[in-house]
Formats: C-alpha cells, sequence, structure tokens
C-alpha cells in the first residue's frame, strides 16, 4: 500500500535514515536508541548513558564489583545486564544465582520508573531465585556476597513500592556484599 511521504508510518528522527533498522553485524535485532540511566529510550540523537557491552566475560568477583558500582551510580539497567553477561557465560550450576540477581536489578529498575507492580513482582521473583539457589547449592554467602541480606532488601523494597514510595535507584541501591 502507497503512502504519502508525510504519513505517520513513514516519520523517523532526522538522525535516523527512513531504511535504517537497528541491526548488528550478524543481522540481529538492536536498539540503538540511547538510553538513559534506566535503561528507558530516548529519541535518536539525544545524548544518552553510555551502554554496558555484551557478552563480556568476567571473573564472578568482577562481576559482582562491577554490578555494584553500576547499583551505586543509580544504574541497575546497566547493572542486570552485568549480571545476565554472568548468568550467560558462567557455569550451569550458577545460572540460577545470577538470573536471580539481574532479575533484582530489573526489579530496581522497575521500581525507580514508577511500576509498582513489575518492580514489586520481579524483586520478589529475584529474591525468591536467589534465596533458593543459596538452599540448594548450600552457598548463603558466594563471591562475599550475603544472599539472605541481599533478598530481605528486595522484599522489604517491594513491601515499600506497593505502599507507594517513590524510589531513587542510588539511594535504595542494595549491598551487596553487606
Amino acid at each position: 500500500m502507497d503512502r504519502p511521504a508525510d504519513s505517520p508510518m513513514d516519520s523517523t528522527a532526522a538522525d535516523r535514515p527512513v531504511d535504517s533498522r537497528d541491526r548488528d553485524d550478524e543481522g540481529r535485532a538492536r536498539n540503538a536508541r540511547p538510553r538513559d540511566g534506566l535503561g528507558r529510550p530516548l529519541p535518536y540523537g539525544a545524548d544518552g548513558v553510555p551502554r554496558q557491552p555484551e557478552g563480556v566475560v568476567r571473573a564472578p568477583d568482577e562481576t559482582v564489583a562491577e554490578a555494584q558500582r553500576l547499583l551505586d551510580d543509580g544504574k541497575p539497567f546497566h547493572a542486570h545486564e552485568v549480571f545476565e553477561d554472568a548468568w550467560k557465560s558462567g557455569p550451569d550450576e550458577e545460572r540460577e544465582l545470577w538470573r536471580g540477581l539481574a532479575q533484582l536489578a530489573v526489579g530496581l529498575t522497575h521500581a525507580a520508573r514508577g511500576n509498582v507492580t513489575g518492580g514489586a513482582r520481579l524483586l520478589r521473583r529475584g529474591a525468591g531465585a536467589v534465596t533458593g539457589w543459596a538452599a540448594s547449592a548450600g552457598r548463603e554467602r558466594p563471591y562475599g556476597m550475603d544472599l539472605g541480606a541481599v533478598a530481605g532488601w528486595a522484599r522489604e523494597l517491594a513491601g515499600e513500592v506497593e505502599a507507594g514510595a517513590t524510589v531513587d535507584a542510588g539511594v535504595r541501591a542494595p549491598r551487596l556484599r553487606g
């Protein structure tokens, strides 16, 4: 179907060519829009926060340190990407640990964005995942992290979010290592 050139279906930002698609070198879809500190997309051409590189393989202690730095900087969306790298590249027996930590970071992201339902749900899901992993693995403090305290932080924050608290991600960042 032909549309006039000024049709809303054909409009794009000035910095993005009409026929351009956000794809990586292998052709996979990648959203190239800049993002703010909480991972929200900004208009093309806007100054955003640099994204975390994907697929970085880090030692577990480096993962914890980098994620904590990002959490402290109020960038839980970016911390989730660090945990996701560990989840995808780490040993199978630790996948649920890193996935649970990623869920906690995404829960904090949603809570800071004002998404009450999603924030509380993901905080509780992540808390359950890390405590479940700790119980099954018999490891309460992997890589120096206090999983019981982290899960307690998440459950408490979930309740506050549901009660209407406004969340500043940097102020409310968890202490992974107590």
